[in-house]
C-alpha cells in the first residue's frame, strides 16, 4: 500500500526561507501557580501554594513528602475532586485544555475517559455493593458507549491485561473476596478502561506487602510505557521513585521545595529537607541497634505557617534571613531547582 502522505508534493518555502525547526509538542500536563484555598473552622487555609511543573506525554513525575505536605490535594485538584467550598487559583492544563474552569458535568466526563487515578486504599476505592467486573464495565458503558455484553468482554480482557489470577472467574467476585493486591489490579483495571492520557497515583502500594507493592508498582510502569499515557505517582518511599519516575518534585507545606530529574535529585539534594528525607531512609547495612535520623519538629500547621521559608524551624541551616520572606526557586543545574537561599549549585 502506497502511503499517501508519501505522494502528497512538498510545498516550497515562503519567500525563499528554508523552513524552522518544528515546533515544540505541546506538554500533556501544565500546572502554573496553583493555590488552593480551604475553609476551616478557623477561617480560609491555603493547602497549596504556587504549585507548578509540566509533564510530555510518556513521562513519569514523582511527588513525595511527609504527610500533610500537599501530595494528595494535588492529585485531587488534578481530578477536579476538592472538597466543597475550595477555591482555587492558577492553571491546570491537560492537552491545552483549562481544567480549572469547567464545570462538574464536563469534570465528570472527563475523569476516567481521559484522566485516570489508582488510589492508595483499594478496598475504600471498590463499592462493596456491586462486582468488580461491574465496576470496571462502568467507565466503558458510560464513557464508551458499549453494551452489556461489549463491557464485560472488555472488562476480562482488562483483568487479563492486569494479570489478575483466574479473570474470568472474577468478573462476578465481591471487592470483599479478593487479597489488597487482587483489589489493586482491579482499581488499576478501572483506571485504564478508557485509554486515559494521564494516570495518577496516589500512594498505590500503601496497603500491601513489599512483594505485592513491587508487583504493582511494575505493572503500572509497564501498562504505562505501553499505553504512552503521563503518570503522576505520589509517594513518601525514595525507593520506589528512584526506581519508577524520570521527575521528581519534593513538597513541603503546600509548595514545592525541590523538583528536577530524578537521578538529579537525588545525586545533588539541594535543599536541606530533601537532605533529611534522604538521610531518614532505611538502607541495608545498617549495624544492629542503629538510629535511623529523623527531622527534628513537624510538619507546620498551614493554618499558622510562618513568615518566610516554612522549613526554616526544622532547618540545621536555617538563618535570619530564611525567615524575612519566602525564598525563590532558584537553578542549581539543568532542569533542577530549589527553594532555598542556601541552595548551591551541583558540581
Amino acid at each position: 500500500m502506497v502511503d499517501a502522505a508519501a505522494t502528497r508534493p512538498t510545498q516550497a518555502p515562503q519567500h525563499g526561507k528554508p523552513p524552522g525547526p518544528a515546533a515544540p509538542a505541546a506538554p500533556l500536563l501544565e500546572v502554573r501557580d496553583l493555590c488552593v484555598t480551604l475553609p476551616t473552622a478557623r477561617g480560609p487555609v491555603q493547602v497549596l501554594r504556587d504549585v507548578s511543573f509540566s509533564m510530555a506525554r510518556g513521562q513519569t513525575l514523582g511527588v513525595i513528602g511527609e504527610s500533610g505536605c500537599g501530595k494528595s490535594m494535588t492529585a485531587l485538584a488534578l481530578m477536579g475532586l476538592l472538597p466543597e467550598g475550595a477555591q482555587v487559583s492558577g492553571s491546570i492544563r491537560l492537552n491545552g485544555q483549562e481544567l480549572t474552569t469547567l464545570d462538574e458535568h464536563a469534570l465528570c466526563a472527563l475523569r476516567g475517559a481521559r484522566i485516570g487515578m489508582v488510589f492508595q486504599e483499594p478496598m475504600t476505592a471498590l463499592n462493596p455493593l456491586h462486582t468488580v467486573g461491574r465496576q470496571i464495565a462502568e467507565p466503558l458503558r458510560l464513557h464508551r458507549g458499549l453494551s452489556a455484553a461489549a463491557a464485560r468482554a472488555e472488562a476480562l480482557r482488562l483483568l487479563e491485561r492486569v494479570r489478575l489470577p483466574q479473570a474470568a472467574q472474577r468478573l462476578d467476585a465481591w471487592p470483599h473476596q479478593l487479597s489488597g493486591g487482587q483489589r489493586q489490579r482491579v482499581v488499576i483495571a478501572i483506571a485504564l478502561a478508557c485509554g486515559p492520557d494521564l494516570l495518577v497515583a496516589d500512594e498505590p502500594t500503601t496497603a500491601l506487602d513489599v512483594t505485592i507493592q513491587r508487583e504493582v508498582l511494575d505493572l503500572i510502569g509497564e501498562l504505562v510505557a505501553a499505553d504512552g499515557m503521563g503518570l503522576v505517582l505520589i509517594s513518601h518511599d525514595l525507593g520506589v521513585m528512584a526506581q519508577t519516575v524520570r521527575r521528581l518534585l519534593v513538597m513541603y507545606a503546600g509548595s514545592v521545595v525541590e523538583s528536577g530529574p530524578t537521578a538529579a535529585v537525588f545525586r545533588h539534594l539541594a535543599h536541606p529537607y530533601t537532605r533529611g528525607l534522604f538521610a531518614a531512609r532505611p538502607r541495608l547495612g545498617l549495624a544492629r541497634g542503629t538510629r535511623l535520623a529523623t527531622i527534628p519538629g513537624r510538619v507546620p500547621d498551614l493554618a499558622e505557617l510562618p513568615s518566610g521559608c516554612a522549613f526554616a524551624g526544622r532547618c540545621p541551616l536555617a538563618e535570619d534571613a530564611c525567615s524575612a520572606a519566602v525564598p525563590p526557586l532558584v537553578g542549581v543545574g539543568p532542569g533542577h531547582h530549589a527553594r532555598c537561599i542556601k541552595a548551591v549549585c551541583a558540581p
